[in-house]
């Protein structure tokens, strides 16, 4: 069985795996921008050689796959979304969008995505991830793609641009019942 899809498609986006050469583009659109940084728990990159050993990063990890969201209109990549396997019955989740992309509902559209074919692996029995306790809009995003709140998660992870103290999380899954 297939520890992650090769690709994703949803009606505004093709989801595929990073490859090097997205490197400056990543970087251009999201990465450098501590409005996209904010509530991650790494800090924005200063330079394109940090974009371009992240994306290196991204590429090696076994555990996980990290997609770039591309608009199937224009070509232009808006985001990334990455597919974490920590044991063989649940899938976690991150993402990050370019700001020129906030509001029009793509990362909903890209985790509902995730989400889908999550359901249709029986192995797979829950879905879920974590939002800093003050980050609304990624909880919409979650919210909005089919996940359920399960609760808060005392100082729970760190997120640089907001300091070096554990910040509370919130906690929404979807689960195979």
């Amino acid at each position: 069985m297939a520890r992650f899809p090769a690709t994703l498609e949803t009606p505004r986006l093709h989801l595929r795996p990073v490859r090097p050469e997205d490197a400056p583009a990543i970087y251009e659109a999201w990465v450098r921008d501590p409005r996209v940084t904010r509530f991650l728990t790494w800090a924005p990159h200063a330079a394109l050689a940090t974009t371009e050993a992240f994306v290196a990063d991204r590429i090696a990890a076994a555990a996980s796959r990290t997609y770039v969201l591309r608009d199937r209109a224009g070509g232009a990549l808006l985001g990334a979304l990455d597919l974490r396997r920590p044991a063989p019955h649940r899938m976690g989740f991150g993402y990050a969008l370019s700001p020129a992309a906030w509001g029009q509902g793509l990362m909903t559209e890209a985790l509902a995505a995730a989400l889908d074919w999550a359901r249709g692996r029986t192995e797979i029995w829950r879905v879920g991830d974590v939002c800093d306790a003050d980050n609304h809009a990624s909880a919409r995003v979650m919210q909005k793609a089919g996940l359920v709140r399960e609760g808060v998660l005392r100082r729970w992870a760190v997120h640089p641009a907001l300091g070096p103290t554990p910040r509370d999380c919130i906690s929404f899954a979807w689960t195979r019942d």
